[in-house]
């Protein structure tokens, strides 16, 4: 599976990897091993990063299934409004980029 664009402009580190996901399906909601199975983490490497995930509050509870906890992306965070502002503007900036070598090539 090709990378995203904002997995290859800010690195493909697990936590790069996790926002990304969780941005491209902000409208869900995942348990922890939904999300690293979806960022094509381990369970350990999300487990490394989740306290940073929480403590900057980028991650929200959104409801509990018996024994199971369900997360999605803060879009009230500023942090977060600012990191889909980000991939919005990369994504923009990528695709004028394939727009303008499509052009050279078929004049």
């Amino acid at each position: 599976m090709e990378k995203s664009v904002f997995v290859q402009f800010l690195g493909d580190a697990p936590l790069i990897r996790v926002i990304d996901f969780l941005i491209e399906n902000s409208i869900f909601d995942y348990t922890k091993t939904e999300i690293a199975e979806n960022s094509r983490i381990s369970r350990a490497s999300l487990y490394n990063i989740w306290s940073t995930l929480e403590r900057y509050e980028l991650v929200t509870k959104t409801r509990k299934i018996g024994n199971t906890v369900l997360y999605k992306l803060n879009k009230e965070n500023p942090v977060v409004q600012k990191l889909i502002e980000l991939d919005l503007k990369i994504s923009k900036e990528y695709a004028e980029l394939l727009d303008d070598a499509q052009a050279v090539i078929i004049p």
